[in-house]
């Protein structure tokens, strides 16, 4: 039978493949992922899980159940690296060695079986064919995992008030479409040369170590919500049964919205920079077009997902007068804070000042007849 569709061939071929393993592993309480993941871990001894990710292409979520199940079972053990010690090392068991010969056997009768009818000149083409495109399909997931993941930072491993109520963990990712010169997170924003990255890995074996201890999970930046990878690094914290709080500047709407109504994102912190006409010039940005703000705020005042607004206020760009507007933009608004500037060495612009506490005092009563609930935050006492 002539093939018309690689996909559609790879998928009959893997099928198959599971249906005939899962039959035959039965007895040894494991299916075909759990097979394919012993025997390079077998071919393998002491190899990382972020090196089985990659020698088999593997999505980590799938790793993490598969591995779970594996050391129920007692055929793996799993070890902390003496390098590093958040990399976790992967061994076959006794009772995983005892039965190999057995897995290798059935691989091989497989194999026999579906190569019968195959000259040993259509097997060397056939092999050929395969290692290419594989090698192709490879240079192409190794790029889209490049792309689509999520750059992190930093991680505070405990804090009690970036996520009202909770106990959490805060992962900090990189990079911003903003350049607020008040904002802290200069090398954040900027991706110096000498700032280290966290493997999403190590982020993922903290929170796993924690998970009982924590409440959930406080995601910052930069701008989590340019990164292509969040939805799947979200998804890996919810599985650990962990809440999801997002920080954000409101500027990605569509994307906020569609990891909202997915159900993965419990609570969100917006920044609203300042009143509309004033916003270009606080972000640091020439000219901007603030729609996407506005669909971000109006999306929230709906009550979609639990959520707080917050304005950190800098002397040099903002105006108590402007505060009414400000009000009125947020009518309705479950929670709002009022930010107090605080100059650090990490800020993109030196120089800036707070406005006072007495001046916050008075916004405070300006917006507090449009809110539900205003605070300060901030203050020194």
């Amino acid at each position: 039978m002539e093939s018309k569709y690689i996909g559609l061939d790879s998928s009959i071929l893997y099928r198959c493949n599971q249906k005939y393993f899962d039959k035959q592993l039965q007895e040894y309480g494991i299916g075909y992922t759990q097979f394919a993941f012993l025997m390079t871990l077998y071919e393998n001894e002491g190899i990382s899980m972020n090196e089985l990710a990659l020698k088999g292409s593997f999505d980590k979520g799938t790793i993490t159940k598969s591995i779970q199940k594996l050391e129920q079972l007692d055929y793996v053990r799993i070890e902390n690296s003496e390098s590093d010690k958040r990399s976790k090392l992967l061994y076959t068991s006794d009772k995983a060695r005892d039965i190999m010969p057995k897995l290798y056997m059935l691989r091989q009768e497989w194999k026999e079986y579906l190569s019968s009818e195959l000259s040993d000149e259509e097997k060397d083409a056939y092999n050929y064919a395969v290692s290419k495109m594989i090698e192709k399909a490879r240079e192409y997931n190794r790029y889209e995992q490049q792309e689509n993941s999520v750059k992190i930072y930093g991680l505070q491993k405990l804090t009690l008030l970036d996520y009202p109520g909770k106990m959490a963990a805060t992962v900090f990712t990189g990079g911003c479409n903003f350049r607020c010169p008040f904002c802290h997170n200069r090398s954040l924003v900027f991706l110096n040369e000498n700032e280290s990255e966290i493997s999403a890995e190590a982020i993922f074996d903290y929170l796993e170590q924690r998970k009982n201890m924590l409440d959930g999970v406080c995601i910052t930046g930069g701008e989590p919500l340019l990164h292509a990878g969040l939805e799947d690094f979200i998804r890996q914290i919810k599985e650990k049964g962990l809440k999801v709080k997002l920080d954000t500047n409101g500027s990605q709407f569509e994307r906020l919205k569609d990891l909202v109504e997915k159900g993965l994102i419990d609570y969100v912190a917006m920044d609203v920079k300042n009143i509309k006409e004033e916003y270009a010039n606080t972000i640091g940005l020439e000219q901007y077009d603030i729609s996407e703000i506005e669909k971000s705020v109006a999306y929230l005042l709906e009550d979609n997902v639990d959520y707080e607004f917050r304005t950190t206020i800098v002397k040099e760009f903002h105006e108590n007068v402007d505060f009414n507007k400000m009000g009125r933009w947020l009518k309705g608004a479950k929670r709002y804070y009022l930010q107090n500037f605080e100059e650090q060495e990490s800020c993109i612009k030196q120089g800036l000042h707070e406005i006072g506490i007495e001046n916050l005092k008075k916004i405070e009563e300006t917006v507090k007849p449009y809110v539900k609930q205003i605070a300060i935050r901030g203050v020194k006492e």
